[in-house]
């Protein structure tokens, strides 16, 4: 992991086709542990989310590649690597899923899933209403409020529509993306035990995700 953190450091501070093309070797040698650990994770989360045996690594990586096409900033290279494991259908889906972000100095471990179709966040926040007092208990877990303390991101000014600003609860249905993070220290990261201790963090996030995925799948007829 110390290799991935430091060629994407550099890669940070080199940002451009010939530099990437002068360490390309060392791109495949993180590309080739990316991947590895990606499939590490997987069969560790298959543990306790059956789907997820049938995702490969190429399911749940990304392009180091930038599409810049409609971007200011035209840096050919993304400075992050994101694994992102999200049964049964892979990166695409508007589904929960586990994230893991890597980036030097800002690594972190995640839940969750951001820029869902207006439908389905509708959805959300009415399940969460419908279903307080069980939402309440599955955020206010100690092992959940451990690693995941603030729930969902990118929140709207106000309220939603259909719900009063004065609701005592409303900052729970605020959020456009139900998304939640925990921050990584670097010497967490470059752990040997750092594979096992994210299958276990990602673990403590389940039922959260269970919540909204089944929302998300009694609304049904979303594109993944």
């Amino acid at each position: 992991m110390e290799e991935v953190l430091s060629f994407l450091k550099q890669l940070s501070l080199n940002n451009n086709r010939e530099w990437f093309e002068k360490n390309r070797g060392r791109y495949l040698t993180v590309k080739d542990y990316i991947e590895t650990l990606t499939q590490e994770l997987i069969n560790g989360i298959s543990e306790y989310e059956d789907n997820s045996k049938y995702l490969t690594p190429k399911d749940c990586t990304y392009r180091i590649y930038r599409d810049t096409r409609f971007s200011m900033d035209k840096s050919p290279y993304k400075t992050h690597i994101g694994i992102f494991i999200n049964p049964p259908y892979g990166k695409k889906s508007f589904r929960m899923g586990y994230y893991l972000h890597l980036e030097p100095g800002q690594c972190a471990i995640g839940v969750g899933n951001v820029c869902l179709p207006p439908k389905l966040i509708t959805g959300i926040r009415e399940s969460i209403r419908d279903n307080l007092e069980e939402y309440l208990e599955i955020i206010g877990n100690p092992m959940f409020k451990k690693f995941f303390k603030t729930i969902g991101e990118n929140p709207v000014k106000t309220a939603p529509k259909g719900f009063s600003k004065d609701w005592e609860h409303i900052d729970l249905v605020r959020p456009k993306d139900y998304y939640t993070s925990h921050s990584l220290k670097t010497n967490e990261v470059v752990s040997k035990n750092f594979p096992k201790r994210a299958i276990e963090i990602f673990k403590t996030g389940k039922p959260w995700m269970d919540f909204i995925n089944f929302t998300i799948e009694e609304i049904g007829e979303v594109d993944y």
